[in-house]
């Protein structure tokens, strides 16, 4: 295992907890923006969370990749679906994206409950 992903996203919760009390004009400003991007209508939740999952893995963000795999999980993403979308983000990211990528597919499987593929 590189990451135990649902222990990150617990530890997260706190510190963004405590960026909320330390913070709360600017987070809660993020909090909208948040609401708005994923208000509109034209691509449905599951892509939406799987368009965040491949940045996060662009832009190099664990905690980003550990939550948008939840959010993918809980919209019905396949393993499939993910698969694609993370082949996607390795093409425009390049070798760095191959091992957020990695990541990726670990954080999902271990939010989603099932073991990796034995090698």
């Amino acid at each position: 295992m590189v990451e135990d992903w649902l222990t990150l996203m617990s530890d997260m919760n706190g510190a963004v907890r405590d960026l909320r009390t330390a913070s709360p004009d600017v987070m809660k400003a993020f909090s909208g923006m948040a609401r708005a991007a994923h208000a509109g209508e034209a691509l449905d939740a599951k892509t939406k969370e799987l368009v965040a999952l491949a940045i996060s893995v662009a832009v190099r963000c664990d905690p980003c990749i550990a939550y948008h795999a939840e959010g993918a999980v809980k919209q019905g993403a396949s393993r499939a679906e993910v698969s694609e979308t993370l082949a996607m983000a390795v093409y425009m990211g390049a070798g760095p994206s191959v091992m957020y990528a990695a990541k990726a597919l670990e954080a999902v499987d271990q939010v989603a409950g099932r073991e990796a593929p034995a090698t």
